[in-house]
């Protein structure tokens, strides 16, 4: 048998890296964390404590769901001043820990430190990098919307019936 041709194999290496790519898809996630709710309205995060970057985070999250208290996914990413994740921290959150997203830089080292929160099964799956992607984001209006939306209509209603 004869030996393969240089350029096969650099063909061959090329389409390893390729097949070796760090970003996720929703079939990876759902390979990873299969399972069923164990209370009505149960969801998970991915949930890490200063990963190296995202990749290292999502891939090595523990499959549980977060506790009934939980609502949402918390994001907080550090990065350096190239824009490099320094490290990446997620978890279940409750409301009062969400009122803080954004972005702000770190006097002591000037990293830029960026923090999101969302709601949903494992919506965290991307790091907020800037001031656009470093927000709240709830798919449920606030309560006091509803109501206040609830009583105009109600007094449409009995305006025309009076």
């Amino acid at each position: 048998m004869e030996p393969w041709p240089s350029w096969a194999w650099i063909l061959l290496l090329s389409h390893v890296k390729a097949a070796l790519s760090r970003d996720f898809t929703a079939k990876d996630i759902v390979r990873l964390h299969p399972s069923t709710t164990p209370f009505p309205g149960g969801f998970k995060c991915f949930t890490c404590q200063e990963a190296v970057d995202n990749y290292e985070c999502n891939r090595w999250a523990p499959d549980v769901y977060c506790p009934r208290e939980s609502r949402y996914c918390y994001t907080q990413h550090v990065m350096d001043d190239h824009g490099d994740s320094v490290s990446v921290t997620k978890r279940c959150s409750t409301r009062e820990d969400c009122l803080l997203t954004g972005c702000s830089y770190v006097p002591d080292n000037g990293y830029k430190m960026c923090s999101s929160c969302c709601e949903g099964n494992i919506c965290n799956m991307l790091v907020p990098r800037n001031e656009s992607s470093a927000v709240f984001s709830s798919t449920s209006p606030r309560r006091d919307i509803r109501w206040g939306l609830m009583s105009v209509t109600l007094s449409c209603i009995t305006s025309r019936l009076i």
